[in-house]
């Protein structure tokens, strides 16, 4: 597997579900690490002050290993675990959605809780823009100027993105390839070695 999916960072994805008065405002962002992660929602916790729980969930890497659900006080799994599960079935990662809860004097009760938490989450994550990514894998190719052409039709033909390049005379090349065909650049350009 060479690809993931996740949402765009151009757009924060927004959601809005009510339920007995209690008032339920989500948002979903793209995020790459933790430290995003606990900005953002540090972010929100200050802007809805007078709340009563700023709960989330992330997803973090192609490989969906790091993740966390936070219920902020809410009943264990009511919140985090439901948001967290709108991530899951839609097989997204590098994803935080928060959702913030205004109570609005009614208990839902744990089965109303977590409803109201998927709901919020799904309608964010509807929102938001999903994109699908390519997990890339980055080689170096150091080579003398003479061999300028052949590196240059082997990028032609693989079509690798060019992070880098320097033409001296020593040249060095940095691509970005899809991992299933990393394999392949290296083995053309280690035979131009040859």
């Amino acid at each position: 597997m060479d690809a993931y999916k996740t949402i765009s960072e151009h757009k924060t994805g927004e959601g809005y579900y009510t339920e007995k008065r209690s008032k339920f405002l989500a948002f979903a962002h793209h995020v790459e690490t933790v430290d995003e992660v606990k900005e953002i929602v540090a972010q929100y916790r200050k802007k809805y002050f007078d709340a009563r729980h700023v709960c989330w969930a992330y997803m973090l890497g192609h490989e969906r290993t790091e993740f966390r659900a936070n219920d902020d006080g809410e009943p264990s799994s009511t919140a985090g675990k439901p948001i967290l599960g709108q991530i899951n079935s839609r097989e997204l990662t590098n994803v935080l959605v928060v959702v913030i809860r205004y109570f609005g004097g009614v208990k839902l009760g744990t089965s109303g809780l977590i409803v109201a938490y998927k709901e919020a989450a799904a309608l964010a994550l509807d929102d938001a823009e999903e994109e699908e990514r390519l997990i890339e894998e980055q080689i170096t190719y150091s080579f003398t100027y003479v061999m300028m052409n052949d590196v240059m039709r082997i990028v032609k033909d693989l079509q690798p993105r060019i992070v880098s390049q320097t033409f001296d005379n020593t040249c060095e090349i940095t691509l970005a390839i899809r991992r299933s065909q990393a394999e392949q650049l290296k083995q053309r350009l280690a035979q131009l070695s040859f």
